[in-house]
């Protein structure tokens, strides 16, 4: 493996983590990124960069991060979130993956990029569950305001420092493997 395949690699799976935060912003960074030439896409993941792309996901981003602040509507897109996020984790790495074939570039992306956006969603959608129940709701803008703000933190980060960002998805994903454990033993 070349060095320009393990940072396309680590790319993709930090974009993946923060799609797990907000399915839109990092598909959206990846848009402009491939638009103003900053960073190369798979031949056939080029329509990313058009400007009709850009401004879609434009958008989406918008519509997304300002439903996250209406009540009932936040606790919706978390129920869908998940889901979407698998897919769009696994999209995000098969788009930034260079140099692999194509059964391990899919494979590389179903389990490491639908796989670590469907924890990091899983998790923040419990987030704002607990965050409902034990405070009405209130705190909910909170929880998006934080959730968004590591979105475009993870996705900058993602975009010109890949190997930072795989260090961070390693440490969320410990972090999220450890407070699941923590939980599994006060149930039992």
């Amino acid at each position: 493996m070349t060095t320009e395949t393990i940072i396309s690699i680590f790319l993709g799976i930090g974009l993946s983590a923060s799609v797990g935060f907000r399915v839109f912003v990092p598909l959206f960074a990846l848009s402009l990124a491939a638009y103003f030439n900053l960073w190369e896409l798979n031949e056939s993941w080029l329509w990313i960069g058009s400007l009709t792309a850009v401004v879609t996901l434009g958008v989406a981003t918008l519509v997304e991060i300002f439903g996250y602040y209406i009540p009932y509507i936040d606790n919706l897109l978390d129920s869908i979130a998940i889901p979407l996020a698998t897919i769009a984790g696994t999209a995000v790495m098969v788009s930034t993956v260079a140099d692999l074939s194509p059964a391990i570039t899919w494979a590389l992306a179903i389990i490491a990029g639908g796989g670590t956006a469907a924890a990091v969603a899983g998790s923040s959608g419990l987030t704002r569950l607990a965050s409902t129940s034990l405070t009405g709701g209130l705190g909910n803008p909170i929880v998006t305001t934080l959730e968004t703000g590591s979105s475009i933190v993870m996705t900058i980060v993602s975009l010109f420092i890949p190997v930072l960002a795989f260090i961070f998805v390693i440490i969320l994903l410990y972090i999220i493997f450890r407070v699941y454990k923590k939980i599994k033993r006060s149930k039992t």
